[in-house]
């Protein structure tokens, strides 16, 4: 692996070129999820003034008194799995991650036939009363992410030599979008020692795809056979990484790279993840032909973070998205799933 991550105009992808455009764009795709699993797309379609907005509003957010950030703290999310958690409140392989968030998604109604069903991490959003920008400016950000996110999918689907629609017709025509506003704090709360915890640990997401837009500060890093790389911002450009369900599908053609996040630069961070993924419903297998590519199931787990494999994996992506936040969240966890 290269000590930087390519840079790839996904323009084409998104009407801005002809056919030969479009199939070169999807060649640099391929190339980068081989040898990286990860890579920054350009030329997305989100407005600059639109991932402003989106920052100069979560940073009001995060000032707030945390009695005010808890009026709306996941536990009032219900089993739609919405709202605010504090530092310390989300686990990394067992450990407290350095930082605070607030989760949201597709903002689906009472009467959407999956909210009256029960099924687990669909619902309404919460948002703070004092800071009615805040969703403008997020549902704003969401629909641009959204948008590339099926674009960038259809550059995957012609990588793998199959119809530009594909994923779209087979996984993704009710997609799992989730969305998190994250904040790294310069330092952790005084009355723990947070000297060796990360941002974020080691780990790897969990579905197709994730868009993810970081401010000025940095911190994210990637995995490489030769060591940890960083991943810096760069103006413009969002980091795209694949996850676990796009390795599973792709019987291990395209990797699931472990990343994690320190936040070394002295000053409050914000990252935007976005995660493109499967229907909650759909069967994760893998594609056709892709079924005899993975390595052993030994071998996989001996190099996965977890030490699991996600080739013996079998059930639809809901139950495999489930049985990882079990993990993040588990008070959560035993008290809305």
């Amino acid at each position: 692996m290269a000590d930087r991550l390519p840079v790839i105009d996904m323009s084409p992808l998104l009407g801005r070129g002809n056919a030969a455009g479009r199939m070169a764009t999807s060649a640099e795709i391929a190339s980068a999820c081989e040898a990286h699993g990860f890579f920054y797309a350009v030329g997305h379609g989100i407005p600059a003034e639109a991932l402003a907005a989106l920052e100069a509003e979560s940073r009001r957010f995060f000032a707030l008194p945390l009695e005010r950030k808890m009026a709306i703290d996941m536990a009032r999310g219900g089993r739609a799995w919405r709202g605010y958690f504090p530092v310390g409140g989300e686990l990394t392989s067992g450990r407290p991650d350095l930082k605070e968030g607030l989760y949201l998604g597709v903002e689906l109604l009472p009467d959407h036939p999956r909210v009256r069903a029960g099924l687990p991490m669909h619902g309404a959003n919460l948002w703070p009363e004092e800071l009615p920008g805040l969703r403008a400016a997020a549902e704003a950000y969401m629909a641009g992410a959204t948008r590339a996110a099926a674009a960038l999918m259809e550059g995957v689907s012609l990588s793998l030599g199959l119809e530009a629609d594909y994923f779209a017709r087979a996984y993704t025509g009710e997609p799992t979008v989730l969305f998190r506003i994250f904040h790294y704090p310069a330092q952790g709360p005084a009355e723990q020692d947070w000297s060796q915890s990360w941002g974020v640990g080691e780990h790897t997401d969990y579905g197709l795809l994730t868009l993810l837009a970081q401010d000025r500060f940095g911190g994210l890093q990637v995995k490489s056979p030769t060591g940890w790389i960083e991943a810096p911002p760069i103006e413009g450009a969002l980091v795209c990484n694949i996850g676990d369900m796009l390795e599973r599908l792709t019987g291990g053609r395209f990797k699931s790279t472990p990343h994690r996040v320190k936040n070394a630069s002295g000053h409050d961070r914000l990252s935007f993840p976005l995660f493109f993924d499967p229907d909650f419903t759909a069967p994760m297998r893998p594609l056709p032909g892709a079924a005899g590519e993975a390595a052993p199931i030994a071998a996989d787990k001996a190099e996965r973070w977890d030490r699991a494999s996600v080739h013996e994996f079998e059930g639809t992506y809901g139950d495999y998205l489930l049985s990882k936040v079990a993990k993040v969240f588990p008070q959560l966890s035993a008290a809305v799933v």
